[in-house]
């Protein structure tokens, strides 16, 4: 693509960047087979090549975003499934991240939607504000179809039936093991401490169950990517450059061998930190950090040995407690694997390449794995998509719970806690992150989804146990 920039214009790294990016798109629109609000808008300009074209232009001329660009850019999910299918390798990521950016500094939005981000970029950070945040939804929710504004109602349809207590393990300490095979850093993250506890915790047994001495780091928290997806750069900056004075100081200390991370959205983020700090002072350190972020089941491949031996979970048998169905296979009575439906999450499949890993892991611990048709495309969560854009989501999660549901799950695993809680509002199978399947065949308790339809009672953690 031909694009007009001024030598001026180029002096800046971010328009720089972008330039390089819009120069190696050749037009040809291979992304539009795979952009999920493509294939339910059927607009142009709602297409990867489409907002291409409006974020060109936009740039180019150097003029405030208009309220047309504003509307095709945020309807984005971020999925990046158009990197995944573009021959011409065009990194859309920062194209899209830069036009948020430039949005938030030129566009005054309508002050209901200025108010909604503000609010989501005050509270879903901070894990106790979004736990009161949660009661309050949990409170209002049965007046939901009251509230005049859709997006109103999608906040108050998030709030969990259950919010789950707060788990000490998320606290700043050091998890060691009597043979430690490697020193690593979790990454906690932010939303999910107050939406599930059960995966960090899993995460915690598993990897010091199979010698990784696990440190969660004074300092750290949120990754950055909900406010960095807003264009809010000064704020996303502010929770990255924490992070990465945190976990830099444990790697100055004792050593880091990785930083573990068990919600994909957080890592596609994390391993982008080399860019976002390229021409700040902190370049060297975030590059260093980037360079050691892991997803969780990276870092399992490399530390279950081949011959580990795995307590395969039974498949449910029919009815559970109170009858309450615990398989959707005709023929199931408990005899053979259980199977298990694997969504992929985008951030992992797309930001990350990360494909082969989780189902494998899962393959190896006995499970059957199977996928849904269209497993490339998202389900909608996408951070706070679901919320801001809820019509253009729950169509997305309508599709994905059913072509899940089409292969009859026992269980539905995922790597990302925001896919988690989108399916998990549809889907009548339970629900869970991949480590806690993985963590109940090495030893660990039935995931407390699985366990809350089923009545199986959870066996005690193997050593060591967390506090």
């Amino acid at each position: 693509m031909q694009t007009t920039f001024t030598p001026a214009q180029l002096t800046d790294p971010a328009t720089a960047r972008s330039n390089e990016i819009l120069r190696a798109c050749v037009h040809c629109g291979f992304c539009t087979a795979t952009c999920p609000t493509y294939q339910v808008l059927g607009d142009e300009l709602d297409s990867p090549r489409g907002r291409i074209y409006l974020i060109k232009q936009m740039l180019e001329e150097g003029r405030p975003a208009d309220a047309q660009t504003v509307k095709h850019i945020d309807r984005c999910l971020s999925c990046l499934a158009c990197m995944t299918t573009c021959p011409s390798g065009v990194h859309y990521m920062h194209l899209v991240d830069h036009a948020r950016e430039y949005i938030e500094q030129t566009y005054t939005r309508p002050w209901h939607d200025r108010a909604l981000r503000w609010v989501l970029a005050q509270i879903l950070p901070y894990p106790m504000r979004f736990r009161v945040a949660l009661l309050g939804a949990k409170i209002g929710k049965p007046f939901a179809r009251l509230m005049p504004d859709a997006r109103l109602r999608a906040m108050l349809a998030m709030a969990p039936d259950t919010i789950p207590p707060v788990s000490r393990n998320d606290d700043p300490q050091t998890f060691a093991v009597p043979e430690r095979k490697m020193r690593v850093a979790l990454m906690t993250g932010c939303a999910q401490k107050a939406l599930n506890t059960d995966i960090n915790d899993a995460t915690i047994r598993l990897l010091t169950r199979l010698g990784a001495e696990v440190v969660v780091a004074e300092g750290a928290g949120c990754c950055g990517a909900l406010t960095h997806h807003m264009g809010k750069t000064e704020e996303s900056h502010r929770f990255a450059a924490a992070n990465i004075e945190a976990w830099h100081r444990e790697m100055q200390g004792d050593g880091l061998d990785a930083i573990v991370i068990n919600t994909s959205g957080c890592g596609t983020t994390v391993k982008d930190y080399g860019h976002m700090f390229r021409s700040d002072p902190l370049a060297e350190k975030a590059a260093a950090i980037a360079g050691l972020a892991k997803d969780v089941s990276e870092v399992l491949v490399d530390l279950l040995p081949a011959d580990f031996p795995f307590e395969t979970p039974p498949r449910p048998a029919k009815t559970g407690i109170a009858g309450v169905p615990t398989s959707r296979r005709p023929d199931a009575e408990g005899q053979g694997p259980m199977r298990v439906a694997y969504h992929a999450a985008c951030s992992l499949q797309h930001g990350q390449k990360i494909k082969a890993a989780p189902k494998d892991l899962l393959k190896r611990a006995g499970f059957e794995v199977v996928e849904p048709r269209d497993s490339h495309l998202c389900c909608g969560s996408a951070g706070t998509y679901n919320l801001m854009q809820p019509e253009i989501s729950g169509e997305l999660k309508a599709r994905k719970v059913a072509t899940l549901e089409e292969r009859a799950p026992d269980v539905i695993a995922a790597g990302n806690i925001g896919c988690m809680m989108q399916i998990g509002s549809a889907a009548s199978a339970p629900v869970v992150h991949t480590v806690e399947l993985l963590d109940w065949a090495t030893g660990g308790p039935v995931p407390p989804a699985i366990e809350s339809v089923s009545g199986q009672m959870p066996k005690a953690p193997a050593v060591p146990k967390l506090r």
